[in-house]
């Protein structure tokens, strides 16, 4: 078995990214979820996300989730669910992923045998890495693998995405960098100043952003302005490298042939995505 260079595993992250994110940039998985009855964006996000771990209670949603602040899971999770089977809300999600993919991509890439291609490695690679300590790819590879093409892609595209979010919180905590602490470092990293307007968190008590950065100070990784430290650089680095590191282990399952081939397969998909914002 050959092993794969985390460069590697960064690559194909922003080759499937793309596809990823139409499930939350797009309208068709909104739209699927809505005519289920969940009443808002973020009732449909929780709940179709956490279901594969089954009716688990908002504290383990917390926990595998990771960089929600405390209460944001509580207010969606049972009740999502009250009137709304799990199960419901997942095959909610895989249609209307499938449908924007589709629509994007239109038919000629969507039909193509390129992407049929694609959706095998990736699948090959998503289903093929060990699932302890990966809470969030165990629930997802419990789910029944779509037969057709371009529901498989989206499919496979996000087991990888949920196998590498498990890695990126695994390194946090190893930093110790709570959720909103990530999402400091994050929004500094992409030239987001102040980091406190970044969208993920601006909604945040100000006294809880207060203590974030009073703490982030503390540890010398922001400077009195709130901007990073040599020390807050290298540790977001360190983060991003062993998340890269750890992300690595299912294309393992691939030959470097076929690793080369999933990436020259993937790259006019996430192309035309990209163009179009995933939406």
């Amino acid at each position: 078995m050959m092993s794969v260079m985390p460069r590697t595993a960064r690559r194909l992250f922003e080759l499937f990214e793309p596809i990823c994110l139409v499930t939350y940039l797009a309208d068709e998985c909104n739209e699927e979820l809505a005519a289920l009855g969940h009443r808002t964006y973020w009732d449909g996000y929780f709940a179709s996300r956490a279901a594969p771990l089954g009716r688990v209670p908002s504290q383990v949603v917390h926990a595998a989730f990771y960089s929600f602040a405390d209460g944001e899971a509580a207010r969606h999770i049972p009740s999502a669910w009250e009137t709304i089977p799990p199960e419901a809300s997942v095959a909610a999600r895989e249609r209307g992923s499938a449908a924007s993919l589709r629509r994007i991509l239109g038919d000629q890439l969507a039909d193509s045998q390129g992407l049929v291609r694609a959706a095998d490695l990736m699948t090959k690679a998503a289903t093929s890495a060990p699932t302890e300590g990966r809470v969030m790819y165990a629930g997802m590879r419990t789910l029944a693998v779509p037969n057709d093409p371009v529901a498989r892609l989206w499919h496979s595209a996000t087991m990888l995405r949920e196998h590498r979010g498990d890695g990126h919180v695994a390194a946090l905590v190893g930093e110790r960098i709570g959720g909103t602490e990530a999402h400091v470092l994050s929004a500094l990293a992409s030239g987001i100043y102040p980091p406190e307007s970044f969208g993920r968190i601006h909604h945040l008590p100000k006294e809880r952003l207060a203590e974030v950065m009073y703490g982030l100070r503390k540890r010398g990784l922001v400077d009195t302005d709130g901007r990073f430290t040599d020390a807050g650089h290298e540790t977001k680095q360190r983060i991003e490298a062993l998340t890269d590191e750890l992300a690595a282990a299912p294309y393992d399952a691939l030959s470097t042939a076929e690793l080369d081939e999933l990436v020259a397969e993937l790259e006019p998909i996430t192309a035309t995505l990209v163009a179009a914002g995933s939406q």
